[in-house]
């Protein structure tokens, strides 16, 4: 709740209400010190009206120069806010000609500080939002107590098991486009009961989800990544108690990883099998492997094996693939073995072939 408006939004009152009528605006604070004006020369001096004003709670024209110190002849209107008075407008000029905006300039200050105050409290509940994420994804001690508190506000359940929600925004996009996808990250949010979600620099959503109910919003994960396909990518880690979310969140980030092998745009934790291992290998060792496996082999005959893979070793499919004879593709083949010592017909052969491709 707003008590004490600063003169950052006082200015912004008196500029909004000058637009409209024309006039000088003078905002006032109950001592009658002039905190904001469109006439900068008036800016913390004092108004002796607009003091008696606030004072009086009620309405004061001035109808001539009289000897009012700082006062001008207009309509001076306190402005009340959760019934109390917060300030008062000043309008100068006659009070016959700029009577008729006292009603607008009051109805104009209360929708600005309104709007003010739900700033405030939404900022607030972003960074509550922000502490309940960072404390338990991060395995760093943390304000319990607080922690608690913010769950009870949001009404999160402690007992019942949690997903980490991790959407991964493409940066390259131009800033006008990754606004409106923002705006729409949230509305999937409020569309599937999400509350507790932030952003995470630089390019990230992180949200908790329940994993009772999970399925029925599976789908509309699902849905709104393909929808954003060229901008974003949806990964859900596995699901374990909200104090353990760190893990949840380490297994998001693995599914993440593993889309970067394939044009698929949301992923399960749950579903994945070979990549959970082969996220856990260190990247020098990850260098090493693919160098020792695929170091001969040129990104032609690479492509080849990949192929010849994802056709499940079939040599039919594999020729219809590449617009091959059977004859030419088992030719290749053969090359390949002969230039890496790995036969990618046969199995124990393949087998590292197939995971030094999977690695690099």
């Amino acid at each position: 709740m707003i008590k004490n408006i600063d003169q950052q939004l006082a200015q912004q009152i008196v500029d909004t209400v000058k637009d409209v009528c024309g006039k000088d605006i003078n905002f006032i604070e109950p001592s009658g010190m002039i905190l904001a004006s469109t006439n900068a020369k008036r800016i913390g001096s004092f108004h002796e009206i607009g003091q008696q004003a606030a004072t009086q709670k009620t309405p004061i024209e001035v109808t001539s120069d009289e000897d009012y110190s700082g006062t001008e002849i207009g309509v001076n209107i306190p402005i009340y806010h959760n019934k109390s008075i917060l300030a008062v407008i000043g309008i100068s000029g006659d009070p016959n000609e700029v009577r008729k905006y006292a009603y607008l300039a009051e109805r104009i200050s209360n929708l600005l500080i309104r709007e003010r105050e739900l700033s405030t409290i939404s900022r607030k509940q972003a960074d509550k939002k922000q502490f309940i994420l960072d404390s338990l994804i991060r395995n760093e001690p943390f304000n319990h107590e607080y922690l608690k508190d913010c769950l009870k506000s949001f009404h999160v359940d402690v007992k019942s098991d949690k997903r980490i929600l991790l959407l991964h925004i493409n940066p390259q996009d131009n800033p006008t486009t990754l606004a409106l996808v923002e705006q729409k990250i949230e509305q999937l949010f409020e569309y599937i009961h999400l509350s507790i979600y932030a952003f995470h620099y630089p390019n990230e959503y992180l949200a908790i989800i329940d994993s009772v109910g999970f399925d029925w919003q599976t789908a509309s994960l699902r849905e709104f990544a393909d929808s954003q396909k060229e901008i974003l990518k949806i990964a859900v880690g596995k699901s374990t108690p909200l104090y353990q979310l760190s893990d949840s969140y380490q297994t998001a980030l693995t599914a993440l990883h593993s889309l970067s092998e394939t044009d698929d745009v949301f992923v399960l934790f749950d579903n994945l099998t070979l990549e959970i291992i082969l996220s856990d290998v260190k990247e020098n060792n990850r260098d090493a492997f693919c160098h020792k496996i695929l170091h001969n082999l040129n990104e032609e005959e690479l492509q080849l094996i990949r192929i010849y893979f994802e056709s499940e070793m079939s040599l039919v499919k594999t020729c219809d693939r590449l617009f091959l004879h059977k004859n030419t593709l088992q030719y290749k083949l053969n090359h390949i073995y002969q230039k890496c010592g790995l036969n990618p017909r046969a199995f124990r052969d393949a087998v590292p072939l197939y995971l030094a491709l999977r690695l690099k």
